[in-house]
């Protein structure tokens, strides 16, 4: 596990990138200069661990584009020791984000060889503290509920109801919703009657969450 010099510069050139495009939270951008992404990829992908996109996984995934994931970290507004429920764990980097901000992650896959890869992985990398779990994401984790945030890092075509009811009140959801293509950034947040305030952050491209575990 192999994290030089060379690596740490290109992270460095990666956080100046995120920085550019609009992230401020400075605990957002340390957290990805400390992590090492090259580490969740393939060793012969190194030159695209630090560009800022979006690249395949395996089981139909992707780890998510670097600013996308620092810009939905940012609209959660993470607080240190609050639960946050991640919806698709996927490669785990996202979840690393999280605790380096001082959460209590709770991270749920769908896809049983990404789950079985990431929960070996992550402990070797120093993040034995987030609790993993293989199941469908429509469910949540309701063993630990509420959560102060829940985020979801796919496509939603609804907002899931059994995550709202896990939501705690004042809580906040930030996901992606729609069907088609593209999606529109949302962040929801649980009133006292348990109805959804809504702002709107934009569109972006997610692969579709899906229901059900998979048959892998």
């Amino acid at each position: 596990m192999v994290d030089n010099y060379r690596h740490k510069g290109m992270r460095k050139r990666l956080v100046n990138e995120i920085r550019s495009k609009g992230v401020k939270d400075q605990r957002i951008l340390d957290a990805v200069n400390k992590i090492p992404r090259h580490l969740f990829l393939d060793s012969s992908f190194l030159e695209f661990a630090y560009e800022d996109k979006p690249f395949p996984i395996g089981s139909g995934q992707t780890i998510s584009q670097p600013y996308t994931v620092a810009f939905q970290t940012e609209l959660l507004e993470v607080k240190k020791g609050q639960k946050i429920l991640e919806i698709g764990t996927g490669s785990g980097y996202q979840a690393c984000v999280l605790a380096e901000l001082g959460a209590k992650v709770f991270s749920i896959e769908r896809q049983k060889k990404l789950y079985e890869k990431t929960k070996v992985f992550l402990p070797k990398i120093g993040y034995r503290q987030i609790k993993l779990f293989y199941g469908d994401g429509y469910k949540g984790v309701p063993a630990f509920a509420p959560y102060d945030g829940i985020l979801i890092t796919a496509a939603a075509p609804e907002i899931p109801e059994k995550l709202v009811s896990q939501l705690k009140t004042g809580g906040v959801i930030v996901l992606p919703l729609g069907g088609g293509d593209v999606q529109t950034m949302l962040r929801l947040t649980k009133k006292e009657d348990g109805t959804l305030q809504e702002e709107q952050f934009g569109a972006f491209r997610f692969v579709p969450l899906l229901k059900n575990k998979s048959s892998d």
